[in-house]
Formats: C-alpha cells, structure tokens, sequence
C-alpha cells in the first residue's frame, strides 16, 4: 500500500476489486491537490498582482494574453483523461463483466427502518417468488407457496458468504431508500424501495465486518447496522446445511 494511501487512513482491502478503487481514491486526490496547490497560487498572485496600491486606476480592458484560458482548456483536457481513461472503463468492467457459472453466490439483502434481513435461496440456487404485499408476513417479502422457496431461508442481522468467490447481492428496501454499505468490500449500492438493484464483488479475507447504511433514512439510521462474515468455502457449505429447511415429511414426523 503507497504512503498516500497510509496517509488517507482507509480501511483494510477485503475485496478483489477494492485496490482498484484505492487506485483511482489516490491519484484523485494527488490530482486535488495539485489542483489545490496551483489555484491557491494563482488566487495569491492575483491578491499580489492587483492589489490596489499597485494599481491604483482600474483596467477596463482586463486579460490580454492566453495564459488563463491554456490553463482552463488543460484542466478540461486532464478531466476528461480521469473520466474516460480511468472512470468509465473501471464502470464499464463493474456492470459489463458481470460474473456467471457454477460457483456464483447469490443473496438478496432487504433494508428496512431499522435493520437488514438476507435471503438465501437455498440449495437449488433459485429464489423463490417475492410479493411485495408478503412484507407483513416475513421480512424479506417470500411467497412460502412457491415451488423455488421450499429450502430458501432467511437471515436478520447478519449475513455470511464464502472467500474468493464471486457475489451477487440483489439490494432492495421495504419502505425508503436505504444503501448496502460494506466499506472494506469497497460495495455501495442504494436499495430503492421494491426494485432490485444487483451488485456484485469477491472477497479476499475471511472475516467479519460491519454493515452500515449510507443512506439518512430516518431517526434510526446511526443504529440501522448488520454483519457479514466472509467464512471459507467448507465453513459456507455447513452455514447452508444448517440453516436449511427441514424437508416437510421430516418436520411431520418430528411433531
């Protein structure tokens, strides 16, 4: 990690594309600084330049050479190489390179005043169907009559998921627009009110952090918190297993 970085005391990386992000976190703000520096200059020498003792009659014609204006179109010029040299492909790899295949985990968070519920879909790996209307009747708005729902469960308050592999998190919210923030994921996302809106990522670190709402949601929100535990592959398989529903003929027979 640079000595910028140290110096901008950011969280520990637990992500594979959050050194990318403290990439670009760093070379913006070496970029303001400069920025910073040459303005500052430049308002100082114009407190010097025309300080009224030195000139005492005003100057209706102003600006005759083109310094100024060289410097402005530079700095448009360097804006656009940070926008679509370095903004637009990282964004366009954020939503073009969407991960598929056999070992894509998918979860679906649900914020609401003043929590996080998850929803996993179980073993199948389908989600069953969701009915906002079903919101009084678990959090996650689950239809339990739907074929694709008979081993989902749910989570409120935490969520886990396996390391290096790749995540989906469908975000949504209950009533008003909250957001998924995971800081050390470098994974923000809003989550509107009965839309879905995925975001995807992979962890690196096995752990457990803090999930934070970065969203003013209400007179609850520095309270609205959750946990995710990034846990290894083995120790996700026997969070599935236990957390599984027991199959109907066997919760008969246990009653």
């Amino acid at each position: 990690m640079s000595r910028v970085l140290d110096w901008l005391q950011l969280p520990e990386v637990a992500s594979l594309h959050g050194a990318t992000v403290d990439a670009m976190n760093e070379f913006l703000h070496l970029f303001m600084l400069v920025l910073f520096v040459g303005w500052t200059a430049f308002f100082l020498f114009c407190i010097w330049r025309f300080w009224h003792k030195r000139n005492p009659k005003a100057d209706y014609v102003g600006v005759r050479g083109h310094a100024s204006t060289h410097l402005e179109v530079s700095v448009v010029i360097i804006e656009a190489i940070l926008l679509i040299g370095f903004a637009w492909p990282f964004w366009f790899q954020r939503v073009e390179a969407w991960p598929t295949g056999d070992d894509v985990v998918e979860v679906r968070a649900v914020a609401y005043q003043f929590g996080w519920a998850f929803h996993y879909p179980g073993q199948d790996g389908k989600f069953g169907r969701i009915d906002y209307g079903l919101y009084t009747e678990n959090p996650v708005g689950l239809d339990k009559e739907d074929p694709n729902a008979a081993d989902d469960f749910i989570t409120v308050g935490n969520m886990t998921l396996p390391v290096d592999q790749p995540i989906i998190v469908h975000v949504s919210s209950r009533d008003v627009i909250h957001n998924l923030s995971m800081v050390p994921l470098r994974v923000s996302q809003d989550a509107m009110p009965n839309e879905d809106y995925p975001v995807w990522f992979t962890p690196t670190k096995i752990g457990e952090w803090e999930i934070i709402c970065g969203q003013l949601c209400g007179a609850g929100h520095g309270s609205m918190r959750a946990l995710y535990n990034v846990v290894s592959t083995g120790d996700y398989a026997k969070f599935l297993l236990e957390n599984a529903p027991a199959p109907p003929v066997a919760a008969a027979s246990q009653g």
